[in-house]
């Protein structure tokens, strides 16, 4: 998983072992369960921080209890690595948090 620019086969997909996180079409999909409000703006903040970094940003929806993340690279069609490093970024972040993702 080494070309960012690479769109990765389904194998590659489950090899990654993303806990929580779903293949949606040709996107990484995955619901937060904050609890609350202020720790998903907390979240959210954290993601944007992160996306920006990497260059590489998801669309998010934050609602009053939980925090929903699609990740793509539309430059490909489809999910490459750059998805795979942000998702686990993400997940991440939501540990720090005690965040747990719906299954």
């Amino acid at each position: 998983m080494t070309d960012p620019q690479r769109k990765l086969s389904t194998a590659e997909l489950a090899e990654a072992g993303l806990t929580g996180w779903h293949l949606t079409g040709d996107a990484l999909t995955a619901t937060f369960r904050t609890r609350k409000f202020s720790t998903g703006l907390e979240f959210v903040n954290r993601i944007g921080a992160s996306a920006e970094e990497a260059n590489h940003h998801p669309d998010l929806t934050l609602t009053y209890l939980e925090v929903s993340v699609t990740l793509s690279s539309h430059d490909v069609g489809g999910i490459t690595s750059r998805d795979i490093d942000l998702a686990r970024t993400i997940s991440g972040h939501a540990s720090d948090l005690g965040v747990a993702a719906a299954e």
